[in-house]
């Protein structure tokens, strides 16, 4: 059975989520105001109405309930400015507090009614005592909500190994997980400093072109196998999976001799 939705990412996020279009006409790039279960909040639509699968649900389907007014989206932004200006305040209530944990952002729903506290901690934290305080200073709803170190990047942002913005901080998702055999694949060096990024965990970018290296790996010869070129017979010593070359070494007792082939020109 299938069923119509519109897919939406919240501020900042990166999964996209599924509502009901409710007979709403949406494009992508719209900023809509939906029903979560953890009340009403302003999304943006990223993709628009399709249908999907209705065992691909996750969880009971919400409601898109209105296109948010140009006010509402402004005052949505302002709200959240607001709150980012208050962690410096609350990363000093937590250490008034002395609890190990490290906040990372603060960030406010569209009509300012609840403030979302992320935060890390390899400890698992007892935080009562703390919503209650900064429920009593700020005036409305407080959820604390731990994060991984992933996250926590993507939030914070940064440059990666490459010199550019985070990938996770730009929107872009990693939806598949991620191994040290995706690394192995591309021929890269198992070194942790030039597979890791910010987060200290495998970079999310090893997995973008995977697919094409696993691919590309069926149809090139083994490492250290023999294969026949037109040279005679010789030992796979290199793999070039970009342009599908083969490094081949030939050795006799005057010499020693590497030659570069295209996949076609060698029987394996």
């Amino acid at each position: 059975m299938q069923i119509e939705v519109v897919g939406a990412r919240f501020y900042k996020g990166v999964q996209e989520y599924y509502f009901s279009p409710n007979g709403l006409e949406l494009k992508k790039g719209d900023k809509v105001i939906v029903d979560t279960e953890k009340g009403k909040d302003i999304v943006e639509i990223v993709s628009e109405k399709h249908l999907i699968e209705i065992e691909q649900l996750q969880e009971p389907l919400k409601n898109v309930l209105k296109v948010a007014s140009k006010q509402e989206i402004e005052s949505a932004e302002e709200n959240q400015q607001k709150a980012q200006m208050l962690l410096p305040e609350i990363k000093q209530m937590v250490q008034n507090e002395d609890i190990d944990m490290k906040v990372v952002s603060v960030e406010s729903n569209y009509n300012n009614t609840k403030l979302t506290i992320n935060f890390t901690s390899e400890n698992r934290v007892d935080f009562r005592e703390l919503v209650k305080k900064l429920a009593e200073k700020y005036k409305t709803k407080i959820e604390l909500r731990q994060i991984g170190p992933r996250d926590a990047t993507r939030l914070m942002g940064g440059l990666g190994v490459c010199g550019k913005q985070t990938c996770c901080s730009q929107g872009i998702k990693c939806n598949e997980h991620v191994s040290i055999k995706m690394a192995k694949n591309q021929s890269l060096s198992l070194n942790p400093n030039n597979i890791s990024g910010l987060c200290g965990k495998l970079l999310c970018c090893l997995a973008y072109e995977n697919e094409y290296y696993v691919e590309t790996l069926k149809q090139m010869p083994k490492i250290n196998s023999i294969v026949e070129t037109p040279n005679g017979s010789g030992r796979v010593v290199y793999l070039d999976l970009i342009k599908k070359k083969v490094s081949v070494k030939f050795q006799n007792e005057q010499t020693t001799e590497i030659k570069v082939y295209n996949i076609e020109e060698i029987n394996f």
